[in-house]
C-alpha cells in the first residue's frame, strides 16, 4: 500500500499485522482524490477510524494544510505515526498542524484542531449501520461553521446510507460486493414559507 498521488506519491504505508485495520485500496483512494481535485489544497481534514492514516496522508500529499487522525487501536496508531513521519519527511515539512489522537472515533471531539473542511470516515464495515447515524448527527454540529464541508465515507457497495440532514453527492466504486466511497454534504435548509 502506497500514497497514490501528490508530492509524496509512492511512499509506502505500514499497516499493523493481523486484522486490526482494513486499509483503503490504492485504487479507491485514487478515485476519491481525483474526484476531490482542487478541493484538497489548503484544506483541513479529520480522518476518523484512521487505521494506517491512508486517507489523511493522501490528502496531505495532495496539498492539505493539516488535520487530525483519530485511531483507537494502539498498533494501528503506532503505524500511523510512522507513516506520518515518512510522508512529512518526503514533503520536507514538520508535523505542525498534524495530530494523531489515539481515541475512539465515536466519542473523540470532532472539531478539536479546528473545524475540518474534509472528514474521512472508514469504520469497520460491520459497525457502519450502528455508528453512522450518531456520527452524522455529531458532524452536523461540529461542521456547522463550514457549510461546504464534505464527508467522504467508505463502505461496502451494498450499503446505502441516508443520514438525516445529509445528501449523498457522489458515489465511487463498482459493484455491490466491492468497497465504495460516498461523498456527503449537509442538506440545505428548506426555504422559509
Amino acid at each position: 500500500m502506497r500514497i497514490s498521488g501528490g508530492r509524496a506519491r509512492g511512499i509506502p504505508l505500514a499497516v499493523p499485522k493481523g486484522d486490526a485495520v482494513r486499509p483503503a485500496t490504492d485504487g479507491l483512494r485514487q478515485a476519491a482524490f481525483s474526484s476531490l481535485g482542487a478541493y484538497v489544497a489548503g484544506a483541513r481534514f479529520l480522518d476518523l477510524f484512521a487505521g494506517s492514516g491512508a486517507y489523511g496522508l493522501e490528502a496531505l500529499s495532495r496539498g492539505a494544510a493539516g488535520g487530525v487522525f483519530v485511531e483507537k487501536n494502539a498498533k494501528a496508531a503506532a503505524c500511523l505515526r510512522q507513516n506520518l513521519a515518512a510522508v512529512c519527511k518526503s514533503l520536507g515539512r514538520d508535523t505542525a498542524d498534524l495530530e494523531v489522537r489515539q481515541a475512539d472515533a465515536l466519542t473523540a471531539p470532532l472539531e478539536a484542531g479546528g473545524v475540518p473542511d474534509l472528514v474521512f470516515i472508514d469504520p469497520p464495515y460491520a459497525l457502519i449501520r450502528t455508528v453512522a447515524p450518531g456520527l452524522f448527527a455529531r458532524l452536523a454540529v461540529a461542521l456547522a461553521p463550514k457549510p461546504d464541508a464534505l464527508v467522504v465515507f467508505e463502505m461496502p457497495g451494498e450499503i446505502d446510507l441516508a443520514p438525516d440532514g445529509w445528501v449523498p453527492v457522489k458515489r465511487l466504486g463498482q459493484g455491490v460486493r466491492q468497497p465504495t466511497v460516498v461523498f456527503f454534504t449537509r442538506r440545505p435548509p428548506a426555504p422559509a414559507a
